[in-house]
């Protein structure tokens, strides 16, 4: 590894995985230990977020492991101030928390609809709005946040609440961009398209008749034949993340195989 993210401090939000394997948010904390950062892994499970945080050490690199649930102002203060409050500073801040609920606006009841928002997109202003004046004072801070391409397109799913959700974690990050490009801060989006990851085992493959059908479809959808994975999720992370991006500023990037541009 280079260190494209040496002695840089990553509070990566949701950095634990839903089931076995690598999801988004646990892949992206391991990419950043591996370049230099010290990673607070944060998750509203504790095992998931301490299990992130011991293949880091595993591995020779500094992580610790917190948790919190998003939606409420107050735990992600505390988080925040414990990161600040162990390392003096916040670099990067990761935004990988996300749920779907199937329904659409018929289906779906108001207060799952209320959920989906909350954990989705208000999460993402409460965490925003306890580490930007950290960011403020350095003079400087990336802010990475993870939506979908569901955010700009119909993916073949009836999930009204993710589509609304997604979509305003896009356009609020666009605002953030504009708002403190001047004070050193940037924000971006990745929009992960059809990617194999454990949440779509446990969100999505409800909708088909067994997980190797639903396998199958996802990968046929791809332009490339085959669904990415969380590493293209970490890797494009890392890239907004770092210095190589010094210039990237209110980018939703696809990581989808060209999936964005199909009709259907």
């Amino acid at each position: 590894m280079t260190g494209r993210l040496q002695d840089r401090v990553a509070l990566v939000m949701g950095a634990g995985s839903s089931g076995p394997g690598w999801g988004n948010g646990k892949a992206t904390a391991v990419r950043f230990a591996r370049e230099g950062a010290r990673v607070v892994c944060v998750d509203v499970v504790e095992t998931a977020a301490r299990e992130t945080a011991g293949i880091i050490e595993s591995e020779g690199g500094t992580a610790v492991a917190l948790t919190c649930d998003v939606t409420d102002s107050a735990a992600v203060k505390a988080v925040v101030d414990d990161t600040t409050g162990r390392w003096g500073r916040i670099d990067v801040l990761q935004n990988n928390v996300g749920i779907a609920v199937m329904g659409g606006p018929i289906e779906l009841d108001e207060a799952e609809w209320r959920r989906v928002l909350d954990v989705n997109l208000t999460s993402v202003f409460l965490t925003c709005k306890h580490v930007l004046p950290i960011m403020l004072e350095q003079g400087r801070g990336a802010i990475v946040n993870v939506s979908s391409v569901a955010a700009i397109r119909w993916v073949g799913y009836p999930y009204a609440s993710y589509y609304a959700s997604k979509g305003g974690v896009n356009q609020f990050t666009c605002g953030l961009a504009l708002q403190y490009a001047a004070q050193g801060i940037r924000a971006n989006v990745i929009m992960p398209g059809l990617m194999d990851t454990p949440l779509i085992r446990t969100q999505i493959a409800g909708q088909y008749a067994d997980v190797d059908e639903m396998i199958r479809e996802r990968d046929a959808k791809s332009p490339t034949g085959k669904m990415g994975d969380a590493w293209d999720v970490a890797n494009a992370a890392l890239f907004l993340a770092s210095d190589e991006a010094k210039y990237v500023n209110g980018v939703c990037l696809p990581v989808d195989g060209g999936h964005h541009l199909k009709i259907g």
